[in-house]
């Protein structure tokens, strides 16, 4: 089955003025809230492994450090729907790849959603080739951009087609919007 790739550009006002009024960082504000609208899709608990689809209990989100050497490793932080659990969890983790220069995998306990942020540059889209391996959705992003009184980010959105089809992916782009929209108070 082919990975399927959607992009659509969020509206992320209220994402950057929740970030500076709780000194929170955007990238852990963006994943908290993939892994808020991925709880709630029950799609995203299955991953595709081999001629199977694998059934999960606990989702994670994946991350991408870069390492005190400057080299880049992942890290899976365990979701959860309380911002500061995951807030703490994602702070301690991320730093602890970024000094040891080693992955965190919960992979073989957690269905993951993958995430890559590419901040050095303002990207439309971006599209993984299909290895087989890596079966988990995936969302990709680079910088916003800021347009009069909007600030407007492109998402890439990939999954496999064996795990969702067309309409459960704009469900989830379509939920992660409105979540943008309408954080709650934390």
């Amino acid at each position: 089955m082919p990975m399927v790739t959607i992009i659509k550009t969020f509206r992320i006002d209220r994402l950057l003025k929740t970030c500076r009024r709780r000194d929170m960082k955007l990238n852990m504000l963006m994943c908290w809230c993939i892994g808020r609208v991925a709880s709630d899709i029950p799609e995203c608990f299955f991953i595709p492994s081999g001629e199977k689809l694998m059934k999960y209990d606990c989702l994670a989100i994946n991350v991408i450090v870069k390492t005190k050497d400057g080299h880049i490793n992942t890290c899976d932080v365990p979701f959860s729907n309380n911002i500061r659990q995951f807030n703490a969890d994602y702070l301690r983790l991320t730093l602890q790849v970024h000094n040891s220069d080693e992955a965190y995998d919960l992979s073989s306990d957690y269905a993951i959603v993958g995430t890559s942020t590419l901040t050095d540059c303002y990207i439309d889209g971006a599209v993984n080739q299909y290895s087989g391996i890596f079966n988990n959705p995936f969302l990709a992003w680079g910088r916003y951009r800021r347009r009069w009184f909007k600030t407007e980010l492109p998402i890439s959105f990939q999954f496999h087609h064996a795990q969702m089809d067309g309409n459960e992916a704009c469900k989830f782009l379509n939920n992660l919007q409105a979540l943008f929209n309408n954080l709650p108070s934390f």
